[in-house]
């Protein structure tokens, strides 16, 4: 019997769903997660696709533990909690090629990547839908650096830790482009707030005077619309003959 889950690496826990899929086979629940979280213990802080292979009879079971997605990992290295939510206008960090080609290590075992420099390049697009810097660089640049044999020395080694001082300057590179962003939101907003201020002062000013007539022509054209109720005419009366006149009759 096959189970698929996503589980926090390292730090699985009981809950409805894992009841529901493992409670009816009657299989120790405690002792699974246990082995579980053996097992992906170095994906600790991310999420981690696995597959439980149980045997129903025996109440024995297998854990393969796929690798959890580029941009979980991506995410972690750079203690990402989300990416950009607009990757061309807005980054969100800035990677070291030696990062990049951990990644690539923890991915080509599953990937269709035909070399590692592919897999490499595939996790460098990861970084372009993120909003992340490699080198200082978009990752474009980066890939026809990569093409270009740049990079060639890393990759072949799968060199995976940069150096102290070259995480300090990626830091203080990236520290230049969040002051930047910061600057051209904030010119933003106030070019926004200019405008609003135009529309405003463009529209045509009603005095207080303007204000209490329009709302009196208004009044009066609403009673206008109103029905009047129909007039009567008094009835007519004929004149009363005197009594002389009377008498001659």
């Amino acid at each position: 019997m096959i189970i698929k889950l996503l589980v926090d690496g390292g730090e699985m826990k009981p809950g409805p769903t894992i009841g529901q899929k493992l409670g009816p086979i009657g299989i120790n629940i405690g002792q699974v997660i246990q082995e579980v979280n053996k097992a992906t213990s170095e994906f600790k802080g991310i999420k981690v696709p696995i597959i439980l292979d149980i045997d129903p009879k025996t109440k024995t079971f297998k854990i393969e533990v796929s690798s959890p997605p580029t941009s979980e990992l991506l995410k972690k290295e750079l203690g990402l909690e989300k990416g950009s939510g607009d990757h061309k206008k807005n980054k969100v960090g800035n990677i070291s090629i030696e990062q990049v080609i951990k990644i690539a290590k923890i991915k080509y075992p599953s990937m269709l990547a035909k070399d590692f420099k592919s897999a490499v390049k595939s996790v460098v697009g990861s970084c372009i839908s993120l909003g992340i810097l490699i080198e200082n660089k978009t990752g474009n640049e980066i890939e026809a650096d990569i093409d270009k044999g740049i990079f060639d020395a890393e990759i072949k080694a799968q060199k995976t830790e940069p150096s102290a001082e070259k995480k300090a300057k990626l830091k203080e590179f990236f520290d230049k482009v969040l002051r930047l962003q910061e600057e051209a939101k904030k010119a933003e907003e106030v070019a926004k707030a200019a405008e609003e201020a135009k529309k405003l002062a463009a529209a045509p000013a009603v005095t207080p005077k303007q204000g209490a007539k329009l709302t009196e022509t208004k009044a009066e054209a609403g009673k206008a619309g109103e029905a009047k109720p129909a007039e009567t005419k008094p009835e007519s009366k004929q004149p009363s003959k005197s009594k002389a006149e009377e008498k001659k009759k």
